[in-house]
């Protein structure tokens, strides 16, 4: 339980805690996968949209092989993983087919991000749901040779695309992000982009550039999109965003200095909050009706565990 009790339990992190063994030894074994199709776990991924069975008011995500294949012709197919021994696979349809299903009384199609935060599907189901999108968002993107443009082919179960033409091999690419809460005393700094729902606040963020370390990059984002200066950084929590092939690098961050720049090519607005005007936020009951990130969000945990823990996050 918090230690702020009307917050209530501590939610559970999107995309985050898989139950698959990735099992990435035996992604080389074309045999092997082809034995565990009769009982695998079926995922359909239709660019950004997720196929969900639809009955009574509940949906599940799983497919067989059959049926799956019988929703679109397979762009792709790849392993994720076993569960008690069984695999678990995800199939890319077109986009267009994906939309197509929308009509069919017995699915429901939607995309990634609603399904994690309306709770449609089990959440054991995110992470390889998580897992299938981010693969074949990649393979959609990389069906030709970066180095002599010739189309090449999937093996290793989905795992790296090798070329015929030049024998070079690409691999699944994931993109680090720091997301940071800086705080100095009983206020923490929190910025509004456009694409944001009406009224809601979060952590800043931003793509870890080559040669950086997570820390540098906390400190040159804040810098860079509210002019805020940052001493001590200690990371917090990651988790996997999907949208398209994220890893989100949850930090806090100690501020040094108060007066806001706010670039505005990144951010709407930027501005301190104090911890009582959060913990409104976090509770729904702000009284100019802002709010925090969904419970999903690994941002809405940097932000509660600030909460809850003030200086301490920073030991």
């Amino acid at each position: 339980m918090s230690k702020h009790e009307d917050l209530g339990p501590r939610p559970r992190l999107g995309y985050a805690g898989s139950l698959l063994v990735r099992a990435a030894e035996r992604r080389d074994d074309a045999a092997f996968l082809m034995s565990l199709e009769r009982d695998a776990t079926v995922y359909v991924v239709g660019g950004e949209l997720i196929v969900l069975r639809s009955a009574a008011g509940r949906y599940d995500p799983r497919f067989s092989f059959a049926e799956a294949r019988a929703l679109g012709a397979t762009r792709e197919i790849v392993f994720l993983g076993l569960r008690d021994g069984a695999g678990c696979f995800g199939i890319g349809i077109e986009p267009k087919e994906a939309e197509g299903l929308k009509n069919r009384v017995n699915l429901h199609v939607t995309d990634l991000r609603s399904i994690a935060v309306q709770g449609l599907v089990e959440p054991h189901h995110l992470p390889p749901l998580a897992e299938a999108k981010a693969l074949l968002s990649w393979h959609s993107r990389h069906r030709f040779c970066a180095s002599c443009g010739g189309a090449t082919k999937l093996v290793q179960g989905g795992w790296r695309r090798d070329c015929p033409t030049c024998s070079a091999q690409h691999f699944p690419r994931t993109d680090p992000v720091v997301i940071m809460l800086a705080f100095a005393g009983n206020q923490c700094l929190l910025g509004r982009q456009p694409r944001f729902a009406p009224g809601m606040w979060s952590c800043l963020a931003g793509f870890v550039e080559p040669g950086e370390t997570i820390e540098e990059a906390v400190c040159r984002e804040m810098h860079e999109e509210a002019g805020i200066e940052c001493g001590r950084v200690r990371y917090f929590a990651s988790q996997p965003w999907p949208f398209p092939a994220s890893l989100m690098i949850g930090c806090h961050a100690q501020a040094l200095s108060r007066e806001i720049t706010v670039d505005r090519n990144e951010l709407e607005d930027a501005r301190w909050f104090s911890r009582n005007e959060v913990i409104e936020m976090l509770l729904r009951r702000h009284p100019g009706e802002l709010t925090t990130p969904p419970q999903i969000a690994v941002a809405h945990h940097i932000i509660r565990a600030w909460i809850e823990g003030g200086d301490r996050v920073l030991n």
